[in-house]
């Protein structure tokens, strides 16, 4: 009965709602049998975000709380199989959901539903990106450091891409400079059953290994081993053409890889989340050349869309040019800010 006098009240509302000429579509209904009516802008990472007329904000709730969803709105959808659909949404009470296609209803249980994004969206709906900032003054030595940590991607229906810029500077009295940038553009096309297309450009200067600029160019192929609510984990592999200038006499290096990465990103750890990289560059045409590249972000999300960081990355290189360090390496904490 009370399920029943539930329903009705959605019912009700969307009705209300429709006739008013709002655009609130969209209800959900708890595990503890509340519920809300407004528009679904997209689940992600575990988090649902809603829009409705009465709040000043979005509400950001946990998937895993949501018992039933009902929608007109026409979403990009993924599953834990890595299968994508474009479609509506309807739920049947029992743990199931229907998504609704031009062609066919393909029925998962719910929480098997690891993404959302509506395909009526904009393209600031699309967009994401954050920022964070690390500055440190002393009077001693007049130290003067600053790091900064970027990025920003866009999500279309059936690809996405990716950019970043990271940078490092300090100086100080009787030491010399030291600066570190590096940075890159990466394209993903998504394929059935979670495997992906990936092509990326990354750039790295540096100082301690004397690389004025490095750049890489990537192209391979990927799969999603976990791609759940709580982990994405993700192998690729494929081909890369390094091309390198110092800041010595050194001559232009230039030479054909292959490379073979991991991803993990870990997100249903309460306010923290985590993001791991590593990827191995073997020569192909310098013999017994090995590079890696490695990064892990830590983050406790704060009240605003703010955050804390702490960061790490090292560059790997066994055969770096006469004077260079084999390996360098940053740690930066920082305070930031994402959309």
């Amino acid at each position: 009965m009370k399920n029943n006098i539930l329903i009705i009240g959605i019912i009700i509302s969307l009705l209300i709602n429709s006739l008013s000429g709002k655009s609130q579509t969209d209800s959900l209904v708890f595990k503890n049998d509340n519920y809300v009516i407004g528009e679904i802008k997209n689940m992600d990472k575990g988090v649902l975000t809603v829009e409705t007329d009465y709040s000043d904000s979005d509400f950001k709730i946990e998937w895993s709380g949501v018992k039933e969803v009902y929608s007109t709105t026409s979403f990009l959808v993924t599953v834990t199989n890595g299968n994508r659909y474009n479609g509506t949404l309807l739920t049947t009470g029992n743990g199931e959901v229907f998504i609704i296609t031009e062609s066919d209803t393909i029925s998962v249980k719910l929480q098997d539903l690891v993404f959302l994004n509506s395909v009526d969206k904009g393209f600031k709906n699309r967009i994401y990106a954050a920022i964070d900032v690390g500055l440190d003054l002393t009077k001693a030595n007049n130290l003067t450091q600053l790091s900064v940590r970027s990025n920003v991607g866009y999500l279309a229906n059936r690809w996405s891409a990716d950019a970043s810029y990271n940078t490092l500077y300090s100086k100080q009295d009787s030491s010399s400079l030291i600066s570190r940038s590096d940075g890159g553009l990466s394209f993903k096309y998504y394929l059935p059953r979670d495997w992906f297309s990936v092509a990326s450009v990354t750039f790295l200067s540096n100082t301690e290994q004397k690389i004025d600029l490095r750049t890489t160019g990537n192209l391979g192929v990927g799969k999603y081993i976990i791609h759940t609510n709580r982990t994405y984990w993700a192998f690729s592999g494929g081909a890369a053409f390094n091309n390198e200038t110092y800041t010595t006499d050194d001559p232009r290096r230039e030479s054909w890889e292959a490379f073979a990465g991991t991803e993990l990103n870990m997100f249903d750890l309460g306010d923290f989340s985590l993001i791991t990289k590593l990827v191995m560059y073997p020569s192909l045409t310098e013999s017994g050349r090995l590079r890696s590249d490695f990064n892990i972000d830590t983050k406790y999300d704060l009240p605003l869309d703010f955050y804390i960081k702490l960061s790490c990355t090292v560059n790997y290189d066994n055969r770096p040019v006469d004077g260079a360090a084999e390996t360098d390496y940053v740690f930066h904490t920082g305070f930031g800010w994402e959309w």
